[in-house]
């Protein structure tokens, strides 16, 4: 049986490295790329900072008012986000790594996973040349490194991208997989947060090899069994989540930016009802219903996540809608401690609503 082989190509540093690209002359300065709040010229956050301002101590997520404390004596570059000019890259480096794979997924706009197993015939040496092809075109076409994981699924390459950067590159074979996850801490686990994390060193667990080597059925009591059983099963390098294209081919949609950052519930939900209704209204006009919601939000570090939720059956009701994503986002925000800046609403799995169907047939007969 032919290895399965999956990479994650994650982008250094991503909008500094773009920057940098842009303007050569701050390459060697410690620059620092900032999500403002247009409330006073040092409020908002850090969204990523170069390896220069990093071994200063600047780091993602901190108030930029404390970056620039920490780059006080020293000539630093702020800059703020420019998402247009990330999105045109983003795109274009997306669209090489697409054509390296048989099965592709983009994740973010700095990160995607390829399935290359079919291209490799399942060499893991094959694999690795392959990526070093991947990063000198990325390098050529755009000036830009990457960072590079390879493993047997999905967690292990995204854990093994993060190992060496930038400009990394790391082979896990399936051989390898227990004794490479064994000694890292388990915050590096996909899904393991500050919350999750303070739970388990409770439980005595720090590092993943610990993890592994507790009882699946204490996890379920202690995590639930979906997650439990994901602990286990990611704890010993378990994972057959296929890599696959998130966005469907038919589907209907609305994402808006907030007036402010925010984790505050009822905040999204003002903006996401008012998205729900507008997509309502193209359900209408198009006679369509929909079977799975999406939502979507673009974090205060510009990373995107989504959550999705299949009904039992199609419906094009509001009030399903409205309260499917009112769950969604419940229960994101016990997921992420970052705030949202941006939400989105899509609905998914569309088919011809059969009562408007019905009426419009009975109309033509009685014509």
């Amino acid at each position: 049986m032919r290895n399965r082989i999956v990479m994650l190509v994650d982008l250094d540093y991503f909008f500094a490295q773009a920057e940098e690209t842009r303007n050569h002359s701050i390459r060697d300065k410690p620059v620092v790329v900032c999500v403002y709040s247009g409330r006073s010229e040092n409020s908002g956050a850090v969204s990523t900072a170069n390896y220069v301002a990093r071994k200063l101590g600047v780091k993602s997520g901190m108030p930029i008012a404390l970056a620039k404390r920490k780059l006080q004596n020293v000539d630093a570059i702020f800059l703020p986000v420019d998402e247009a000019f990330y999105e045109g890259i983003s795109s274009r480096i997306m669209s090489i790594l697409r054509d390296y794979s048989d099965r592709f997924e983009q994740v973010g706009i700095d990160e995607a996973y390829l399935d290359v197993s079919q291209r490799t015939n399942g060499s893991y040496e094959e694999a690795a040349g392959l990526a070093r092809r991947i990063k000198d075109e990325i390098v050529k076409q755009h000036g830009l490194t990457c960072s590079v994981g390879i493993g047997p699924n999905k967690p292990i390459a995204k854990i093994a991208a993060d190992i060496k950067k930038p400009d990394g590159l790391t082979v896990v074979r399936p051989e390898q997989t227990v004794e490479f996850l064994s000694p890292l801490p388990v915050e590096r686990l996909i899904g393991v947060g500050v919350k999750t994390a303070e739970k388990m060193r409770a439980l005595g667990v720090a590092t993943i090899g610990n993890l592994a080597k507790r009882d699946v059925q204490g996890l379920i009591d202690v995590f639930g069994k979906k997650l439990g059983l994901y602990f286990h099963n990611a704890s010993n390098g378990i994972d057959e989540e296929p890599v696959q294209e998130r966005e469907e081919a038919e589907s209907i949609s609305r994402i808006s930016t907030l007036k402010e950052n925010t984790r505050d519930l009822s905040l999204i939900l003002e903006k996401t009802n008012q998205q729900c209704e507008e997509i309502q209204a193209d359900l209408e006009n198009s006679g369509l219903n929909f079977k799975t919601v999406t939502v979507i939000a673009v974090m205060e570090d510009l990373s995107i996540r989504s959550r999705s939720r299949s009904l039992e059956k199609n419906t094009n009701r509001t009030e399903v809608l409205k309260g499917t994503v009112n769950g969604l986002f419940g229960k994101f925000l016990e997921e992420f401690n970052l705030e949202v800046r941006r939400v989105g609403v899509k609905v998914s799995g569309l088919a011809k609503d059969e009562k408007s169907q019905k009426q419009l047939t009975s109309f033509i007969k009685q014509g």
